[in-house]
């Protein structure tokens, strides 16, 4: 139900279908005379992409993020590699059978290059179908076809293939891989959602060295318009959905913080 509930509220709120529906409020109130509310709904669509594209509102929401988790050094011994879904466009690749990468691709990026780097390491990648409304592959039915073209034996593979939001990669991983103490084990995933993750693996008695890719922002974006409009309604709206997300899990006790870090 959890899983449900979120993506239905990540659709009525993410910055331009809330825009969207502003408009429209605003333009069935000025066919019914309600000027005043037309205009209303009119100014906070405004404001909305306004803010979204046109500063560094996104940036600013974002960075702290990224940073709260920095790469440590490499350890000299890594006995697996975790890598959590959400890097491939499971639609296109359930259609076209190969394994394109959206803008989160650096973590199977990443997962290749730390399998390289440790030839001993597991490599698990978790990740089940998370389209509503479309029939999709979940990242651990696509990596392997990746990965196995970039040199990583499939022997070496371990496909988590329910999860369908981070808690259960948590929980669903940790069920499958049994972590023993004293392993050494890589937690790969985006820079941005890493506080929640790691949180969350935590949680589930899971112990990770957490490894952030796939970094959005460079700390100093400063005060100006993005160069591109679309670059920063992309970042507003992915800093909003990771702050709803912590917010989400704490509220519901999945996590204990609200803005996890290092310290615990």
């Amino acid at each position: 139900m959890f899983f449900y509930l979120s993506k239905i509220f990540w659709f009525f709120v993410q910055p331009l279908n809330l825009a969207i529906f502003l408009l429209l409020a605003g333009l069935l109130a000025a066919v019914v005379g309600r000027r005043r509310l037309a205009a209303t709904g009119s100014v906070f669509a405004f404001l909305i992409l306004a803010l979204s594209t046109w500063t560094p509102l996104g940036a600013m929401m974002l960075n702290p993020l990224e940073e709260r988790f920095p790469r440590p050094p490499l350890p000299q011994k890594v006995d697996g590699i975790v890598v959590l879904g959400g890097s491939l466009e499971g639609a296109i690749n359930f259609v076209r059978g190969g394994y394109e990468l959206n803008a989160s691709g650096d973590r199977m990026v990443e997962a290749a290059v730390l399998a390289r780097r440790f030839p001993t390491a597991k490599v698990v990648i978790s990740g089940g179908p998370v389209d509503l409304m479309r029939a999709g592959e979940g990242d651990a039915e696509t990596a392997p076809r990746l990965l196995t073209a970039l040199g990583v034996t499939a022997d070496r593979l371990i496909l988590e293939k329910k999860s369908r939001n981070t808690y259960e990669n948590a929980v669903f991983t940790r069920e499958l891989v049994t972590p023993k103490p004293g392993e050494t084990w890589l937690l790969v995933t985006s820079a941005f959602h890493m506080p929640r993750a790691k949180a969350l693996f935590d949680k589930a008695g899971f112990a990770t060295v957490p490894w952030p890719v796939d970094y959005r922002t460079s700390g100093k974006e400063g005060i100006g318009p993005f160069r591109n409009p679309g670059d920063g309604l992309d970042v507003t709206t992915t800093a909003i959905r990771e702050w709803i997300g912590l917010a989400a899990y704490w509220l519901s006790g999945r996590i204990d913080q609200l803005f996890p870090g290092p310290g615990g």
